[in-house]
């Protein structure tokens, strides 16, 4: 496969975290030169949870949007369905496999839709790496109440998001440099903001403990779908079990 017009937007990423758009790569008509369409199915497997069977009772929803229409319809709007068919195609291939119309496919919309809303594949990969609307959830509520809040927001992102907000991180398939950014932006934008979040000594290393936990959360409930005891709990329940570990670890001194 040919990827001579398509440019890695990790080359150019700036000191910011942001990619500039490369010259000569046209996005007007939703492909990538050289690539064909992956044609994955919203509802197929990922790692990541995204589209899976049992994160939710309406994790099997098909958007319903035609193709063809480029418009939003059902319970999903046209970004969420696009955004939830990017971070699994970004995450189970690597940069320059992942095209605009394989992720139209997913998502159930047209692939003019995906250029409205985001403008280019390089546009659409920097949201999908971006982990800063997960921690500015995850991390609203003071530390005394964090351990409780860490896992209940956990639980709400999941199926709100019909997948999970961090496992990306761990999973995915890219190349060493997309796999470097994507770790490298984790710790800026989860890890470090947790770090000037904790009071004490050892701060970055318990704000690591932490965000492993928050990963082996997500990990857990991915992994005993659809029908393993975590999947079969309430949220409540999972934060009566679960939040004391990391609490514990928020108020250490």
């Amino acid at each position: 496969m040919s990827t001579a017009e398509e440019p890695n937007p990790l080359a150019t990423a700036d000191a910011a975290g942001t990619v500039r758009r490369e010259a000569g790569d046209s996005s007007a008509d939703g492909r990538e030169a050289g690539n064909s369409p992956d044609g994955r199915k919203a509802g197929s497997y990922s790692p990541t949870g995204d589209g899976g069977a049992g994160n939710s009772p309406t994790e099997d929803r098909e958007v319903g949007n035609s193709p063809t229409d480029g418009g939003e319809a059902g319970p999903e709007t046209g970004r969420e369905a696009i955004l939830r068919a990017a971070r699994r195609a970004f995450t189970l291939k690597p940069y320059a496999e992942v095209t605009m119309r394989g992720i139209a496919a997913a998502a159930g919309v047209s692939p003019s839709l995906i250029v409205k809303r985001f403008g280019s594949k390089e546009a659409l990969f920097n949201t999908v790496v971006d982990f800063r609307p997960a921690a500015a959830e995850l991390f609203d509520a003071p530390l005394t109440d964090l351990g409780p809040h860490l896992v209940l927001t956990m639980v709400d992102l999941r199926d709100r998001l019909r997948g999970d907000p961090l496992l990306r991180v761990v999973f995915s398939l890219g190349i060493e440099d997309e796999r470097t950014l994507l770790r490298a932006r984790f710790r800026e934008q989860v890890t470090d903001h947790l770090t000037g979040i904790l009071a004490g000594p050892d701060a970055r290393l318990r704000a690591e403990l932490i965000a492993g936990q928050l990963l082996g959360l997500g990990a857990t409930l991915s992994l005993h779908r659809p029908d393993g005891a975590t999947a079969h709990t309430t949220a409540e329940r999972l934060a009566d079990l679960y939040a004391p570990g990391i609490q514990q670890l928020v108020e250490r001194s």
